[in-house]
């Protein structure tokens, strides 16, 4: 179980290869880890991932396979790594950006989008409260992005998928209210990565790590949202109150 200062025994992470969730699990204390397990696809990135904790001196790490699309498997994979044992965090941090001219062009490609990041989180979200609910305590850390606070013409698709998924997770925290489970809500800004490579970088741009720093620090405070960084969560508050006209001129010259 969570100690008092929200460090982790065992974590789930779904989204195995994911910047994020790694630099998570590597800024956990190490010396209270005790089985780790990255679920995704089997890739050469998911190797590599595996690969950075165990040389960072996390105990117990291993693959798990995973296909967020594929949502009749997830009953299977959950209640599989559940009936090993107790999970104490989940992190749920698959997605994928797409590309908007792209998406508008070809609606199938805006529905991979959709089916991913808002579907596929969905179901294998419900399968992981079913199971926190039942063993009565873990919580599930869900990776949403500022993109869905409020979404931009410029990305749309993408931000009307992560509106869904952070209101999904709001709900389903409340619905855990009471169980000794609980969700909280990650909204990051831009974050370099693997994703965003080659992508002009946006004001208050940060890394995994910093990302990681502020879920942790969520973790170990008990919140239910944690932006990263901090400051983005005045800056969207001021952005949801812009009449629709005044914010599309905004979101405009942000590009």
């Amino acid at each position: 179980m969570m100690d008092a200062m929200g460090a982790p025994q065992s974590v789930l992470v779904l989204g195995g290869s994911s910047e994020i969730a790694v630099a998570t699990v590597n800024a956990l204390p190490h010396s209270r880890l005790r089985r780790v397990l990255l679920a995704g696809r089997p890739s050469s990135a998911r190797h590599h991932a595996v690969e950075t904790l165990v040389a960072a001196g996390v105990a117990g790490v291993n693959s798990v396979d995973f296909d967020a699309t594929d949502t009749q498997t997830h009953q299977q994979v959950i209640d599989a790594v559940f009936d090993e044992g107790d999970i104490d965090l989940v992190i749920l941090a698959f997605g994928m950006l797409g590309d908007q001219a792209a998406a508008e062009a070809d609606p199938s490609l805006a529905v991979q989008v959709a089916t991913t990041n808002y579907t596929g989180a969905v179901s294998v979200g419900l399968h992981v409260a079913r199971r926190l609910r039942l063993q009565g305590h873990g919580t599930l850390v869900v990776i949403s992005s500022v993109a869905g606070d409020r979404v931009r013409r410029a990305n749309f698709v993408y931000g009307s998928t992560k509106a869904g998924l952070d209101a999904f997770a709001q709900g389903l925290g409340d619905a855990l209210h009471g169980s000794g489970a609980s969700v909280m809500v990650v909204r990051p800004g831009f974050v370099r990565t693997r994703m965003t490579a080659g992508m002009p970088e946006a004001p208050m741009t940060v890394d995994a790590t910093d990302v990681a720093t502020a879920i942790v620090s969520g973790l170990r405070k008990g919140k239910h949202t944690v932006y990263a960084p901090g400051p983005l969560r005045f800056v969207m508050a001021a952005m949801k109150t812009l009449p629709r006209p005044v914010f599309r001129k905004v979101a405009e010259r942000q590009g």
